[in-house]
């Protein structure tokens, strides 16, 4: 029962953690893009009226930006647990 409980603690608090990995690493991504292209990130990067290699750009960036935050925050979340990253259950138990 006390490896069941350090595991729902484990999958809780990671859950947790790349929550708020998403968020921060969402406003990184648009203080960046703002400093390497000099204009605000697409709002809408399905929108015809966006260039299409911006849309992929974007979309791009903010989606390996946002999986690697996730991967570091769950993983200091084991570690700060005290637990190895192998017991961490798959990303779709998340």
């Amino acid at each position: 029962m006390r490896q069941k409980n350090a595991d729902l603690t484990l999958q809780i608090a990671g859950g947790l953690a790349a929550i708020a990995a998403g968020y921060a690493t969402r406003k990184l991504v648009t203080v960046v893009w703002r400093k390497a292209v000099g204009k605000e990130p697409p709002s809408n990067p399905d929108s015809l009226e966006i260039g299409l290699g911006e849309a992929i750009g974007w979309a791009v960036f903010t989606g390996v930006a946002t999986e690697v935050g996730r991967v570091l925050a769950i993983r200091a979340t084991a570690r700060a647990l005290g637990r190895g990253t192998e017991v961490l259950p798959d990303a779709d138990e998340l």
